[in-house]
């Protein structure tokens, strides 16, 4: 008989399955969502369990460094290539509703839609990176104030800053990691889906999607 989750099955069924039904239904499809599950729930994990270690003293600022970004942005566009359908490939190299003057005897539109590929890995890498060392630098200015000015009055504002700064970073902790993770989804289902019209839905998703 099935039985309510209990202890910390309790805590990660909820993000999981808010993983599934909110993030990968809707953006990859009923019928091909499921084989991206596995390393969606891996970067989205991976990314907030390091974002919340990194507001710890003398922890590790992971996602602070853009190596790591960048080998997470380029997990996702490996994925996405391999993914590729033909329809996918097809919009990218002879693009629909394009002037054919725009695509031969000089592919303007295949050049742009080829290094809008490349972009999407970019875009990744340097938000994560970005925000996630925005906040920090915050907090350590806020910090910095109590030093630069040595005033007793400076001291408990500083103070009363940076904590409330250390309190929104745990939510951009969150943030960033259902970002990272939504704009993944949406980059495989704009991958493995066969028509256009739905392509195009799936732009229209990204263009939408939070910075």
């Amino acid at each position: 008989p099935l039985t309510s989750p209990r202890g910390i099955q309790s805590v990660f069924e909820p993000i999981i399955m808010f993983v599934r039904d909110e993030i990968a239904r809707p953006n990859i499809g009923e019928k091909k969502y499921e084989r991206f599950m596995p390393y969606l729930l891996t970067v989205f994990f991976f990314i907030w369990f390091n974002n919340l270690l990194g507001l710890m003293p003398g922890a590790a600022n992971l996602t602070g460094n853009i190596a790591v970004t960048m080998t997470l942005a380029l997990f996702t566009f490996f994925i996405t290539t391999i993914s590729g359908s033909k329809d996918y490939w097809r919009h990218i190299f002879n693009t629909p509703g394009v002037p054919w003057w725009l695509k031969f005897p000089i592919p303007i539109m295949p050049v742009i839609e080829f290094v809008g590929v490349l972009t999407k890995p970019f875009s990744l890498m340097v938000r994560l990176f970005a925000n996630i060392t925005a906040g920090h630098i915050i907090i350590l200015s806020l910090i910095a104030l109590v030093f630069i000015f040595e005033s007793v009055y400076i001291g408990p504002v500083s103070v009363l800053f940076g904590l409330f700064m250390n309190f929104l970073e745990l939510l951009v902790a969150f943030i960033q990691a259902f970002v990272f993770t939504l704009l993944s989804a949406i980059y495989f289902g704009l991958a493995v889906e066969e028509h256009e019209h739905h392509v195009e839905e799936h732009q229209k998703k990204l263009e939408k999607a939070p910075a």
